[in-house]
């Protein structure tokens, strides 16, 4: 990267002697920074996304996540600094000054809050509520506020505390040790973060707990069984589950199994599985994770939940509305025979249950399935799986009083936390019903490993919009307005849903007239779901046909739990609008978060066009990175201007176009040539969006393309234009030789032929938030009314295939962004088509109906151009 740094400054100042070597340098150096910039704009919104969801209040979180959220948010931000200077030679220099502003104020609201040292080593759940989340962990947290305010039973326990971990690395020399070995990781290179891990995990497993910690580990174990034994003075010493509680990372990546819980610990073995569970944070995954996120070692630690193990006769997972049909606010539960592990991971179908949210909790519906096999505890720890009694097999896990137990327990604790919850209890040999572990439930998305979430499809009801993306749930009703304009923006009425082709923060105008909103294209991660969340409003993202299947004035409810819009009005859906206190909002630092949110969150940059939109007027990092994202597509968008340099390294296309086409790879554009290779054909590309490109220019009506047919008026426009033209424009003939910057991913193309010039940059992957189109074009040799003719039939065109146009003479602009792989492919494709179909049309525009008559042909798939319009483009008609 440091050579690559060298040859791009080394360039910019004596061009001259830059060698073919180093021009390909600065194609990769740059295209890097490109697509280091593109990974840290999803990596702000994503944290954005994070915050938003947070501050709705129903999360348990403390000041670790807030400080951790903060961190990352400011190093990706200024990761996308640095790489669009590095792009530009330095030329928004002044951003650094704008983000060091805001980076300030962020510190200074953190350093608001002042926190109480903590010295605890363990805590038992008596004494342990929500706002201890930063020394115990989320899901410790969770279960103290079971315990001490919900006052439902948990199993005995403690929890080992931040300060535990910090004392247990600071007398090993952990942090040193392992920065030590963090050195030797290469990004690239997989292997090294597999041999670190091993090497960092051996470390910890192998060091020695303080003897301060060991002691009162044990001493917290020991009256967890002498409290036992006081119940039952014959029982052997109990074992213990020790489940793993994170801080300074994302809730989810903790939720999804990322670190150790152990089950069945003999008090033998305690010692050794915390220190098992305290390696896992340095798991490949883990460390990979942290290093691409900007996320600090000094900003995480490992909580360990130490609970008593419950011989479970039966346990499950227990939804407090059902989890994923919204319109059904009964309480659902599972039930296996033996260990919950069994119902969580779907390895045996459970027994459920349906419970109405009644004084009675009447019970729906049972459904009893055949459980052949269950997990139990192994007498001397582990477990196993042994086969279920057959009398048991088919006979219920849970009496009907039972039943209706667990549902009380779930209607008081979605009361306490103020939003449905997803629950793990389970039943012990003593016939008591105990909470293993409380969370918000999610439904995160319309479908979720095949299942339909939210809601399901209404009969009786026109479906008009289906599988759209949620980027802020809710119901919305009213009559849709389509937007198209700026006009229509400043217009839209109090009480409608916007519908629009694309999605952008311009929409901000109408938000809070909009009772929805609804586009076709867009990503949940992106400016106008972060705006859509910020002011509460249901919205679907990527409809794909929501232009087009709702008719505009039409009455729709929109369903942004699950993705639909249906015509009229439905007020089962309606009836469903939850409307909740945040759980968290009254804790200090829900305060704190939403303080530091707004330097963070808002985005104020709305329209690239504006005068505004500069990095003077940044007043967040949302806005930062909204700049940086827009300025960057224009950086990319120069590249084709440093093949001044003849060749350049380039590879020649032998294909059917009438192109002296040139191509540089820089990273998987091609695949299988030769070294030393002068020509490539067709077979040999492997990018996909020049594959898709070349697809349209090769178009069976375009690959022979004649010369078009030359009126009198268009030729003589020419030669007069060419003869009476002063010596300055002299210069405006581009030379023949065409070019295609490529990797798998991206594509520059470049063509000067004649006196065209036409530029197109893309990016076409999977992440609908990096895809993105742009493309210009310029020149003619006929006279300036003609050259403007031709650049609005462009412009017609493309407007006609969605992209955002804009005319200045003879120059279109145009750009087509944040769609899904399959569109820009179809997209780019086209292009391909009109940069053959355009080609000496300047001579054909004698008149203004010529504009229309072009722009018709094309999108009719009159590519040859038929003599009627020939005749109406001569004026013979």
């Amino acid at each position: 990267m440091l050579k690559r740094l060298n040859v791009f400054r080394k360039w910019k100042w004596r061009k001259p002697k830059t060698s073919k070597e180093d021009i390909n340098e600065i194609f990769r150096f740059k295209y890097s920074m490109f697509k280091e910039l593109l990974a840290s704009n999803t990596e702000v919104l994503n944290i954005i996304s994070d915050i938003e969801e947070k501050l709705q209040g129903q999360e348990i979180f403390g000041m670790s996540y807030v400080r951790a959220k903060s961190t990352r948010a400011i190093f990706s931000t200024s990761r996308m600094v640095k790489c669009l200077n590095a792009l530009s030679n330095n030329s928004y220099d002044s951003l650094n000054g704008v983000l060091g502003k805001i980076n300030e104020k962020i510190k200074g609201e953190l350093g608001k809050r002042k926190e109480i040292p903590f010295t605890e080593l363990i805590l038992p759940y008596s004494e342990v509520t929500k706002e201890m989340v930063d020394w115990v962990g989320g899901k410790n947290a969770n279960l103290g506020e079971v315990y001490n305010l919900v006052k439902l039973p948990i199993p005995e326990g403690f929890a080992i505390t931040t300060h535990a971990f910090n004392s247990f690395f600071a007398h090993n020399d952990l942090v040193d040790e392992i920065n030590k070995k963090k050195i030797m990781i290469d990004p690239d290179d997989p292997k090294t973060v597999n041999r670190v891990s091993e090497e960092i995990q051996r470390l910890i497993i192998l060091a020695r707990v303080p003897p301060e910690l060991n002691k009162a580990i044990l001493s917290a174990y020991g009256r967890i069984d002498e409290a036992t034994r006081k119940m039952e003075p014959n029982r052997s010493s109990p074992r213990v589950s020790m489940r793993s509680s994170a801080i300074g990372e994302d809730s989810k990546l903790s939720y999804a199994g990322q670190y150790l819980s152990s089950l069945n610990v003999p008090p033998d073995k305690l010692i050794q599985t915390y220190k098992y569970i305290v390696a896992s944070l340095y798991t490949p995954r883990a460390i990979f994770y942290r290093k691409n996120k900007g996320i600090r070692d000094e900003d995480i630690a490992m909580n360990v939940a130490c609970l008593q193990m419950v011989e479970s006769v039966a346990s499950g997972v227990m939804y407090s509305r059902h989890p994923f049909n919204l319109l059904e606010d009964n309480i659902i539960i599972t039930a296996v025979w033996g260990l919950g592990p069994y119902a969580v991971d779907g390895v045996i179908t459970p027994d459920t249950y349906t419970v109405a949210k009644d004084e009675r909790a009447s019970i729906l519906q049972t459904k009893i399935s055949e459980k052949p096999v269950q997990l139990v505890s192994r007498p001397n720890g582990g477990l196993v799986e042994v086969s279920v009694a057959m009398d048991k097999q088919r006979k219920s896990c849970l009496l009907p009083e039972q039943v209706r137990t667990l549902a009380k327990y779930a209607i008081r604790l979605e009361k306490h936390f103020q939003c449905p919850q997803d629950i793990e209890w389970a039943l012990d040999v003593e016939g008591r019903l105990i909470v293993l572990q409380t969370r918000p439930l999610r439904v995160e998305s319309p479908e979720k490993n095949g299942i339909k979430q939210g809601t399901p499809k209404l009969s009786g009801y026109p479906l008009l919009v289906e599988n759209g993306e949620v980027a802020f749930p809710g119901v919305g009703f009213g009559p849709a307005i389509h937007i198209r304009s700026d006009e229509d923006l400043m217009t839209f009425p109090e009480g409608a849903v916007l519908v629009a082709k694309h999605s952008t923060p311009k929409f901000v105008i109408a938000m809070k007239k909009a009772q929805a909103i609804v586009t076709d294209s867009g990503s949940v991660v992106g400016h106008l779901a972060s705006l859509a969340r910020e002011f509460a409003v249901p919205s679907i993202l990527n409809a794909k046909v929501a232009t087009a299947t709702i008719p505009p004035g039409t009455e729709i409810t929109v369903d942004a739990y699950s993705g639909r819009v249906y015509q009229g009005k439905v007020p089962e859906l309606l009836a469903i609008q939850m409307h909740r206190e945040p759980h968290m909002k009254d804790a200090p630092v829900y305060q704190t978060l939403k303080r530091v949110a707004d330097l963070i969150v808002p985005l104020h940059l709305l329209d690239p066009e504006a005068s505004y939109f500069s990095p003077q007027s940044c007043q967040s990092l949302h806005d930062i990175s909204r700049l940086v994202h827009e300025f960057s597509y224009t950086e990319m968008f120069k590249i084709s201007e440093v093949i001044s340099y003849k060749g350049g390294g380039a590879v020649k296309l032998a294909a059917h176009i009438s192109l002296d086409l040139h191509i540089i790879d820089l990273e998987g554009g091609l695949t299988g040539i030769i070294e030393g290779a002068k020509k490539v054909t067709m077979d040999y590309i492997a990018s996909t969006p020049f594959k898709a490109l070349l697809k349209g220019m090769m178009h069976e009506d375009l690959r022979n393309h004649e010369p078009r047919p030359i009126h009198l008026r268009g030729l003589m426009s020419v030669m007069s234009e060419q003869m009476l033209s002063p010596p300055v424009n002299a210069g405006k003939r581009f030379g023949e030789r065409s070019y295609a910057i490529i990797s798998d991913k991206y594509l520059n193309f470049s063509s000067r032929i004649g006196y065209h010039y036409s530029v197109m940059d893309s990016y076409c992957g999977e992440t609908i938030n990096k895809n993105y189109i742009t493309f210009s074009f310029k020149g003619g040799a006929a006279d300036d009314i003609r050259r403007n003719r031709r650049a609005r039939a462009i412009a017609n065109i493309l407007k006609a295939l969605d992209f955002l146009v804009k005319v200045n003479g003879d120059r279109v602009a145009a750009r087509f962004q944040r769609y899904e792989l399959a569109v820009i492919e179809e997209k780019l494709e086209m292009v391909g088509r009109l940069l053959q179909f355009t080609r000496q049309m300047d001579m054909l525009m004698n008149n203004e109906a010529s504009v229309e008559g072009v722009a018709k042909a094309f999108l009719e798939g009159n590519y040859r151009l038929n003599q009627a319009f020939l005749d109406r483009a001569s004026g013979n008609e």
